[in-house]
């Protein structure tokens, strides 16, 4: 599914968060106009999904931060332990097999951190 077809999906351009909000390793939580996401800070790059578990739609980090392993390549939901690849999206443990996040194209501009169209 695509990000656009969500509801309050946030359009192209709008401005997702301050750049120094990132960790320099991690997961940040944070929503535009209702519309949650999920940034993900890793050495390969900076990725972001739209932060709801495929399973019961509830966001990865419900049961507070720390979804990211250790490892930094798998995030985790933390209602019921699902694992998705942090850079992919795409299951890869337990009750994650066979589903995916749904990804958000974002871009690092200048100081801030900006949703990008598909």
């Amino acid at each position: 599914m695509s990000w656009r077809r969500l509801p309050r999906a946030p359009a192209p351009g709008a401005e997702v968060c301050a750049a120094d909000a990132l960790p320099d390793r991690g997961t940040l939580g944070v929503e535009i106009d209702g519309f949650p996401l999920l940034l993900v800070r890793l050495e390969a790059g900076l990725f972001c999904y739209f932060n709801a578990c495929p399973h019961q739609g509830l966001p990865l980090d419900w049961r507070g931060g720390g979804v990211l392993g250790t490892q930094g390549a798998v995030l985790r939901c933390s209602n019921h332990g699902a694992g998705f690849d942090a850079a992919t999206g795409q299951g890869c443990e337990g009750l994650g097999r066979g589903c995916a996040l749904i990804a958000v194209p974002v871009v690092l501009r200048g100081d801030r951190v900006i949703v990008e169209g598909d």
